[in-house]
């Protein structure tokens, strides 16, 4: 789940957006419409100091296990990694101690998610997920710095998905776990290691309320394709009308 994603505001709107008082970066990332795996993406971290600071820094898409030895293995080792299950990302090697010290947010526009076998749409029809108010998403993530052995680093990050519901489910059987804006501190917070309140933390009674899943064209399925046209929703047969 989650292969691909959008995310096409400025860097001065998500520091808006998500009321940021710092930035690690000396440049902001380009608009992209076609997020793939390995690819460099916004991330906003928690200060250590506490306090709900937050700063915006970047990170590529799939987190590295720390046992990796060499840059290429790492490389290599990204595109199995860019979601982390929430039912088991406390007991995952490779996403554990991230998970226990190192969270973030992951801001984006919207998500692509293809249909799998729902008899009523077409299996691998694309579909673009966004929010009905156009605010962006706060999808929950974790983050580490891979250390090679000459003393190369890597930051990346992972997103957390957790059971699709409320008709996501229709599409696909996976879905980001959505931030709520009122736990973001204790999210952010480097200090808060308690498990049970981070697991209870990542669940909500209404996980993909103002969630809206549009149609959209084949053509994103090549990382090649980018661009506004991207996210336009397109028309279904009558066999394929949504929900």
């Amino acid at each position: 789940m989650c292969g691909r994603y959008a995310q096409t505001q400025s860097l001065e709107e998500i520091v808006t957006s998500f009321d940021i008082e710092s930035t690690e970066l000396d440049q902001s990332l380009p608009l992209n419409w076609n997020i793939a795996p390995t690819n460099e993406i916004y991330i906003i971290k928690g200060e250590a100091s506490g306090g709900g600071h937050r700063k915006l820094d970047s990170a590529s898409w799939g987190i590295i296990a720390p046992w990796q030895k060499s840059a290429v293995d790492a490389r290599a080792s990204q595109s199995h990694a860019i979601n982390a299950r929430s039912e088991s990302i406390h007991e995952k090697p490779t996403f554990r101690q991230a998970f226990r010290t190192t969270r973030c947010l992951i801001p984006a526009t919207g998500y692509y998610e293809w249909a799998t076998s729902l008899g009523k749409y077409s299996p691998k029809q694309p579909f673009y997920i966004s929010r009905d108010d156009h605010q962006p998403l706060s999808i929950a993530g974790i983050w580490s710095t891979w250390k090679s052995p000459n003393g190369q680093e890597i930051q990346s990050a992972a997103i957390i998905t957790r059971e699709a519901v409320g008709g996501l489910e229709k599409i696909h059987s996976r879905m980001p776990v959505m931030m709520a804006r009122e736990r973001w501190d204790h999210w952010l917070d480097p200090s808060n290691r308690n498990l049970e309140e981070l697991i209870a933390l990542m669940q909500h009674p209404l996980p993909a309320a103002g969630l809206h899943p549009v149609p959209v064209s084949p053509r994103v399925n090549m990382v090649a394709n980018n661009g506004p046209e991207m996210i336009i929703p397109i028309e279904l047969g009558e066999a394929e009308t949504l929900f």
